[in-house]
């Protein structure tokens, strides 16, 4: 799944700074995108719509799986 989602980032932002990292729970998994503020609005779009469509594809996706996903869009830390 972490794939997918790594694909679907670097399609948006080719040369940018982000990561991709998946965090389990219990039956639950957190993929976490944490991108640079200039990049941001380009992975959430117009009023989160390509947010929206990232989450809905990770959805459909794990359909079948037994861990429920959900995507996380978090700021970078710049120092």
């Amino acid at each position: 799944m972490i794939e997918l989602v790594e694909y679907l980032v670097s399609s948006l932002v080719p040369e940018g700074d982000y990561t991709v990292e998946q965090r389990d729970g219990d039956g639950t998994a957190e993929i976490v995108i944490t991108i640079s503020k200039n990049d941001i609005g380009k992975v959430i779009g117009k009023q989160g719509r390509i947010a929206r469509a990232i989450r809905t594809l990770v959805k459909a996706a794990s359909g079948k799986s037994s861990v429920k996903y959900s995507v996380v869009i978090e700021e970078k830390n710049e120092i």
